[in-house]
């Protein structure tokens, strides 16, 4: 693959990402205020669109401009603060996840493609992000990890599954009708 198309998927799915932050937040009030987001399910496809490489690169490009103060995260959020926060596990997660899922799907690639996509989804996408966000969201919040899973994560883990099956039939839709768009597949 040429690194211009590279660049250009990199570039795409960090702005799909930005994009998602557009859908409005749901705030829940809970610790930390950690609010239920569309654009984990943009972190998953960039992970199972492009692989762990770029789809990784995708988010740590988001993250920069992000870390350079434009508003891209749900909210309209940005800034330096926002990895410093509460929340701060969580954007890591989504680079770590990204790289997961994308792992996950070329690992799987003999699989069908929804299997692997949902299997990708839930390890990568939920418990990698999960296992980032809720000990920072712990200790920044002055929570028992106990109390952070609790108000970090379960409340979280429904609509973070209704994510992993859009994402798998994305997926399985882009591969019956462009199959060589899926890096992860080839």
């Amino acid at each position: 693959m040429s690194s211009d198309r590279s660049l250009v998927q990199i570039a795409f799915y960090a702005a799909l990402i930005a994009a998602l932050g557009l859908v409005p937040k749901i705030e829940l009030g809970l610790a930390g205020g950690i609010p239920i987001t569309a654009q984990s399910l943009g972190v998953m496809l960039a992970g199972m669109m492009l692989g762990p490489v770029r789809g990784g690169l995708a988010v740590a490009l988001l993250l920069f401009l992000v870390a350079l103060g434009l508003p891209f995260l749900a909210g309209g959020r940005g800034g330096i603060g926002m990895f410093y926060g509460p929340t701060a596990g969580y954007l890591a997660g989504y680079f770590v996840g990204a790289i997961v899922v994308g792992a996950i799907m070329q690992a799987m690639r003999n699989v069908n493609v929804v299997v692997a996509a949902c299997v990708a989804g839930v390890v990568g996408g939920i418990v990698v992000v999960h296992a980032l966000g809720v000990p920072v969201l712990a200790y920044k919040a002055g929570l028992t990890l106990e109390k952070a899973v609790m108000v970090g994560s379960l409340p979280f883990i429904p609509g973070d599954l209704i994510k992993v099956v859009l994402a798998a039939i994305v997926v399985r839709t882009v591969a019956r009708g462009l199959p060589s768009a899926i890096a992860t597949r080839s």
